[in-house]
């Protein structure tokens, strides 16, 4: 079997990977801030800052390409109705990850990470 070599893989395939960095990033523009551990969320903030500097675009093919990356329709429009227009005159640094406490069953560090208004 090959293992994929490029990257961490949080313990599981590059797909699951995949869909866990789009379910977070839509609960992420839901609600504005999600509770996870930290390498999930160091993961998180990189494809979250990737996903908004395509929404501040703007265009059809932003869109598409949004979809293609988070596989939601809905997902999508709160990406680019609600998010991309409050972080337009930011560059960089959408998210903000805040450490606070450890998990009670095998000490992960867990995060609260927001983003920034």
């Amino acid at each position: 079997m090959v293992v994929p070599k490029k990257g961490p893989r949080l313990g599981s395939g590059s797909s699951h990977q995949k869909a866990m960095m789009a379910n977070m990033a839509m609960s992420l523009f839901e609600y504005g801030n999600i509770k996870t551990t930290l390498p999930k969320a160091k993961l998180l903030r990189g494809f979250v800052d990737k996903l908004i500097t395509i929404a501040k675009k703007d265009d059809l093919a932003a869109r598409r390409h949004c979809l293609r990356l988070l596989g939601n329709y809905k997902g999508v429009q709160k990406l680019f109705n609600d998010v991309a227009p409050r972080m337009y005159e930011r560059s960089s640094g959408f998210t903000r990850i805040v450490k606070y406490k450890r998990r009670h069953g095998d000490g992960a560090q867990l995060v609260l990470m927001e983003l920034v208004e």
